[in-house]
């Protein structure tokens, strides 16, 4: 069930970036409520909010090694249904930094296309909204859901 559902996040990702490619570049962009949200297209070379650009080699370490904590943490998960919001949350954050991830491989620039112009917010794409939304979710698990004793399954132990 994780495997499908993070294949369909990261089929969402680039397909959304795909249609970004083919209706928004070399446009000025496209006005869906006027002053307040926008569809437009950026190159992204950066991190978020486009710092540290040109860094592509450093960006995709980070992703592998959200994608190799994303993974290992699921593997482990208990199968109790306490843990299914927690499963989700890393199927999600890992989707989002392979959707990234792939674009600096296959690219060297992410492509960006939402655009909060009411609050002037950097531009961004839906592997973003995973990797935010995921990791605001595993914040808001960690402290209201889960005690270090959920976590007790992670430890590697010494003998």
């Amino acid at each position: 069930m994780g495997i499908v559902l993070l294949l369909l996040l990261l089929a969402a990702d680039q397909f959304t970036k795909y249609l970004a490619w083919m209706n928004l570049a070399g446009t000025s962009g496209i006005r869906l409520i006027p002053g307040v949200f926008e569809l437009y297209y950026v190159e992204n070379r950066g991190a978020a909010f486009g710092m540290l650009n040109n860094c592509q080699v450093l960006f995709v370490v980070i992703a592998v090694i959200i994608l190799a904590i994303s993974v290992y943490t699921y593997i482990h998960l208990p199968e109790s249904s306490h843990y299914h919001f927690l499963r989700i949350v890393c199927i999600t954050i890992a989707a989002g930094a392979s959707g990234n991830m792939i674009d600096r491989l296959a690219r060297g620039y992410v492509t960006d296309f939402l655009y909060f112009s009411l609050i002037d917010f950097p531009v961004f794409n839906l592997a973003d909204c995973y990797v935010c939304v995921g990791a605001g979710l595993a914040v808001l698990l960690l402290f209201t859901v889960y005690r270090t004793e959920d976590f007790a399954f992670l430890k590697i132990h010494s003998q």
